[in-house]
């Protein structure tokens, strides 16, 4: 791996799964459980200048970044919600890098997004313990895939998107010596 793609997918890129065990479930959970005070304790302290550097050469800003984390995280907790609720749903697509362009991504302070962070991931983690295997095996319609995802699927993925962010976030922080 070049050091591009090195700084892109510094824990490597998503590998989907067919199944995973109750072991490896219970590990995404507790994932998406303690993500929130790590990311918190990780740049709480940050100046304004911290948080508006690039990650990487052509990437977001860590401000983007963190405000994107939270879009992306609350849009899969809607997903989570509609599988649960509908048979097979279609989930609504959204361009990431347009939303990190506005101006509450872009300029705002970064405790908002956090705030949506913690209280959104004690409510997620809180649905996701009282899951049955059944209900992990909903699904949800992803058009630009063009396939169904289970939500035992989706779980791998966004505890794999925890830390493939903070992982980001703490390699600058090493680059830059903070």
């Amino acid at each position: 791996m070049d050091n591009i793609e090195q700084k892109k997918y510094p824990i490597g890129e998503f590998q989907p799964i067919t199944e995973n065990s109750d072991v490896e479930l219970d590990q995404h959970i507790k994932i998406l459980k303690n993500f929130p005070a790590r990311l918190k304790n990780l740049i709480e302290n940050w100046t304004d200048e911290q948080l508006d550097t690039q990650y990487r050469e052509g990437g977001w800003t860590v401000r983007q970044l963190v405000n994107h984390i939270a879009d992306s995280h609350m849009n899969s907790y809607i997903r989570f919600k509609l599988a649960l609720t509908e048979e097979n749903p279609t989930v609504k697509p959204y361009d990431e890098a347009k939303w990190a362009e506005l101006q509450d991504s872009f300029n705002i302070e970064i405790k908002p997004a956090l705030q949506i962070l913690r209280g959104l991931h004690k409510r997620w983690v809180y649905e996701l313990k009282s899951l049955t295997n059944k209900e992990f095996e909903s699904t949800f319609f992803h058009p630009e895939q063009n396939r169904s995802i289970t939500l035992r699927e989706s779980l791998a993925f966004y505890a794999w998107h925890c830390d493939h962010h903070y992982a980001h976030i703490e390699n600058l922080k090493k680059e830059k010596n903070w």
